[in-house]
């Protein structure tokens, strides 16, 4: 095996094996403060509710490990056992290697191993979040959500992935920069439309209707200099219990969604907190920072993909034939790898995203609890959701430290009650 496959492969068992030390880590640590609420929880949660949050998150932890070894088997057999190059060749032979037919095999690949991981997402769905009370979509619902995911991406992803490809035989060796900034852009228009065009496809909103609630909410969106066209609810009972609220769109297509779950949980000034914590998220521009961070990620991607592209060795660890030049026959299979290697990279620098975000976290509650002239009622809302979501309320602190990209319930409140 060629020294490069075989620093792969031991990153591969390392990223595997530290996610399931980080979670038996976890796990022992819930498990330790299982027998009862823990003082700082007492007055907030009841007990047996509290041991449903304690057996939910075991019951998930436990999944996870399965689907994180399953997901670690089939990159090593995909990567390891020939099958990519020996149908790359084979499709390449019965296709030929046009634009659309290299556009094709990415597109095929990803539908398989999509495919592979249905099971899991279905056991999710239909055994671990019925079994706590959370499950609310049908099977219907389910198989239709996939469905339209995947004639999305054939009649959007596709054309994307043709039009890069295309570049880099019109640009040469600065394909990626080109390719990178045509990404962006559609991502951007992406953010754009998909409140009006895609997201009406999987859930129905509506306006929040007349009362005090949206008199309130619109008066704090005018108090706060926030522009919002309109303030929605979406149904988001029609696939689980769960509950969020956010903002989408950009400039004068912005809009406050509510989950309707959400509206049941709290009461108005609750609302009001959660809606001020989202506002301070725009306020102090985290949205821009993410997505500019986004943006350097998309850079960095494509130039590292471009740089393998033209490295005989990155092809030869893998089984692949090196054909050179600025051709998509040459570049799909860099792409390919890439993808498949990526995840392992970007595990160990998760950690940073994540203090960078909770960072965010602790300067929208801040704001919220400013805007709001008080931290009680953001509290109360985040004690309401960790209860109805069976939220870990006792994680490790490094599993927590490694994974959160929100602050625990225990730390957001002595955050909340020292500003105050």
């Amino acid at each position: 095996m060629p020294l490069f496959a075989i620093l792969a492969l031991v990153l591969i068992l390392a990223r595997s094996i530290a996610e399931l030390w980080l979670s038996r880590l976890n796990q022992r640590h819930v498990r330790a403060h299982a027998n009862k609420v823990p003082p700082a929880f007492r007055e907030i949660i009841e007990e047996a509710t509290y041991r449903r949050s304690v057996d939910y998150t075991l019951a998930k932890s436990r999944f996870g490990n399965i689907a994180d070894v399953f997901d670690t088997l089939m990159v090593i057999a995909v990567l390891f056992s020939g099958v990519l190059p020996w149908a790359f060749g084979r499709f390449s032979a019965s296709c030929g290697t046009s634009i659309w037919t290299m556009a094709g095999f990415l597109f095929l690949v990803g539908i398989v191993l999509s495919i592979l991981g249905l099971p899991f997402a279905w056991y999710a769905q239909f055994k671990l979040e019925e079994r706590f009370g959370f499950n609310t979509t049908t099977m219907k619902t389910w198989m239709l959500d996939r469905m339209k995911g995947l004639l999305l991406a054939l009649l959007v992803g596709f054309p994307l992935l043709a039009l890069v490809l295309k570049l880099i035989e019109w640009t040469g060796a600065n394909w990626w920069l080109w390719a990178s900034s045509v990404v962006i852009a559609f991502q951007l228009l992406l953010l754009l439309i998909a409140p009006a065009v895609i997201m009406p496809l999987f859930n129905k909103f509506t306006p929040l209707p007349e009362g005090a609630l949206r008199e309130r909410l619109f008066a704090l969106a005018h108090r706060t200099d926030f522009p919002t066209r309109s303030i929605e609810l979406m149904d988001g009972s029609k696939r689980s219990r769960h509950s969020n609220a956010f903002f989408t769109g950009f400039g004068r297509f912005r809009k406050i969604v509510l989950f309707d779950t959400l509206i049941a949980q709290l009461t108005e000034p609750e609302l009001e907190s959660v809606l001020a914590h989202e506002i301070g998220h725009y306020k102090k521009r985290h949205v821009m920072k993410l997505l500019g961070l986004s943006i350097v990620g998309v850079f960095v991607a494509f130039a590292a993909i471009a740089w393998l592209a033209g490295q005989e060795w990155f092809y030869r660890a893998f089984g692949f034939e090196y054909q050179g030049g600025f051709t998509a026959a040459n570049v799909v299979p860099a792409m390919l790898l890439f993808g498949l290697l990526a995840g392992t990279i970007s595990f160990w620098f998760s950690p940073l995203v994540h203090i960078w975000s909770r960072r965010f976290e602790y300067e929208a509650d801040a704001f919220a609890r400013a805007t709001m002239g008080e931290a009680q009622s953001l509290i109360q809302a985040l004690r309401k959701l960790n209860e109805k979501n069976l939220s870990n309320l006792t994680p490790h602190p490094l599993y927590s430290g490694f994974y959160y990209s929100h602050p625990t319930l225990l730390e957001r409140e002595r955050a909340l009650r020292i500003a105050a």
